[in-house]
């Protein structure tokens, strides 16, 4: 969907984003050696663990197609071949085939072996990735170019959860030092050469990679959190490619530039639910009551998303179909009780979000008080339940394809992203049993009655939907657009 231009940036604020960026692609080359230009790229958050894979930065090693997985999602979110040619399920154990003719960046082969390392490396790291969250996995080597993987369950989405960019297979050498390092390590048709810190980094097309070559010679990043200083990249022509184009910048570009994606994606204010006033049920309930959602979405994000039915929106139609009616507690007074709001900068609007709902929440007799940081300063505190609340803008399949995951990682006593410190017998009880149901409608069944068991809580209000907005230069052929944000640049992306 093409977003309208509806006016023109001052030209005082173009000149003073543009200053941020001054130097942005420096070093990099605009005309490489070979059949193209090499892409540049605005992202939006910086690497919060040095572009580890057991991280959410696996998510741009994928978005740089550097790194891969045993396996891939299709469209509907089925599982297909990847690193892996195929794969059969008897009982608790899953049978996966490597694919032959594959090498790493740094010359070393693909095998069973290093497909066990990286695994394994995942399934017992602290914290685990949240892929994994409640589920117990074992990785052998069956000869060297077949593994199993046996889980302590059986679970009908092994494929899809290997299909994490948490999960990427990389090479031996990733995995020497006391973290996981990336750099020069993965299988795609980009090579990791060079990472500044939380400012840059820089890829290389991989000539010995197993699939199409890419079609560009390379990718510079720049890592750019504020939202005004990566549209204004676009407009000035210093980047090719930018992710998370503000709401209020969209409308400053031309109309050719900007893509308007749907995404399963979530604006929720989370609640902590065994600390500070929102332990009472009442007075969460009192919150939800006092947030108007439209207002929300109509002043802040100008009516591009959607005002949220459930944790799940509208890009799983499905879940609206099979929703209902919740039951849950009646609301009470607050009385001026004191709460404390956290989100971050590194999404623009969170923080136009966070004041507009200081003033209906004061409105309906709370304090309230707001914390605003970038976001690898804030998510510890967040998970620690440092915050009474906190905005979060949340992707619901980001890993699996499968929301059950999401649910189970963010609401489970055991979840891994339970900002809201959640303990609840009958959600843990709801999402054991989505994870557990076989794929289908019994399973989309299943997710939404833990849905309706997280919302009955009122642990998360659910406010809004978000389209996320991509940017891409007139001269980009091929760029990603992809709701699950695991593809940005891929091998057949190029600058003209």
């Amino acid at each position: 969907m093409r977003l309208p231009a509806r006016r023109l940036l001052p030209v005082t604020a173009l000149t003073a984003t543009s200053a941020l960026l001054t130097g942005c692609f420096s070093g990099a080359d605009s005309a490489a050696e070979g059949d193209g230009k090499r892409v540049r790229v605005a992202m939006m958050q910086p690497p919060r663990s040095g572009l580890s894979p057991l991280s959410d930065d696996a998510f741009k090693l994928s978005r740089w197609s550097t790194a891969e997985t045993l396996v891939k999602l299709d469209a509907d979110g089925d599982a297909e071949p990847a690193l892996a040619t195929k794969w059969q399920q008897s009982g608790r154990t899953w049978t996966f085939e490597i694919r032959d003719g594959v090498t790493f960046h740094d010359g070393s082969e693909l095998d069973a072996k290093a497909v066990v390392r990286s695994l394994t490396t995942a399934a017992t790291a602290s914290p685990k990735p949240r892929i994994l969250d409640g589920v117990e996995l074992t990785v052998q080597a069956q000869d060297s170019d077949t593994v199993t993987v046996t889980t302590a369950d059986e679970d009908p989405l092994v494929p899809q959860r290997l299909s994490s960019p948490q999960l990427s297979i990389l090479a031996a050498k990733a995995y020497r030092g006391k973290t996981v390092n990336p750099v020069g390590a993965g299988t795609g048709p980009f090579e990791l050469t060079k990472v500044n810190g939380t400012s840059s980094a820089a890829l290389d097309r991989y000539d010995g990679y197993w699939g199409e070559q890419a079609k560009s010679p390379g990718i510079d990043v720049k890592f750019v959190p504020d939202g005004t200083a990566r549209a204004a990249a676009l407009r000035s022509g210093e980047a090719d490619i930018v992710e998370a184009v503000p709401v209020s910048q969209a409308a400053l570009l031309d109309e050719e530039l900007v893509t308007e994606v749907p995404m399963p994606r979530t604006n929720t204010l989370y609640l902590n639910t065994s600390d500070g006033p929102f332990r009472d049920a009442g007075l969460r309930a009192a919150a939800r009551e006092a947030i108007d959602a439209k207002s929300i979405v109509e002043g802040v994000y100008e009516g591009r998303a959607d005002i949220a039915e459930g944790l799940l929106g509208p890009a799983l139609p499905w879940a609206a179909e099979l929703r209902s009616d919740v039951k849950r507690a009646a609301a009470e007074k607050p009385d001026g009780r004191t709460i404390t709001i956290g989100t971050f900068t590194d999404r623009a609007e969170l923080p136009e979000v966070a004041a507009t709902l200081q003033q209906q929440l004061q409105k309906a007799g709370f304090k309230v008080k707001l914390e605003i940081r970038e976001y690898a300063n804030i998510e510890t505190d967040a998970l620690a339940g440092e915050f009474d609340a906190f905005i979060l803008s949340r992707a619901t399949v980001l890993d699996s394809g499968d929301p059950a995951a999401y649910l189970y990682s963010d609401f489970a006593s055991d979840g891994s992203f339970n900002i809201s410190q959640l303990a609840d017998a009958q959600v843990d009880a709801a999402l054991k049993k989505a994870a557990g149901t076989g794929t289908g409608e019994a399973r989309r069944k299943a997710v939404i009655a833990a849905e309706a068991a997280v919302l009955a809580t009122d642990a998360a209000i659910p406010m809004l939907h978000e389209r996320v907005i991509q940017g891409d230069a007139t001269g980009v052929v091929g760029a990603a657009h992809d709701p699950r944000e695991r593809e940005l640049v891929t091998a057949d992306t190029y600058v003209k």
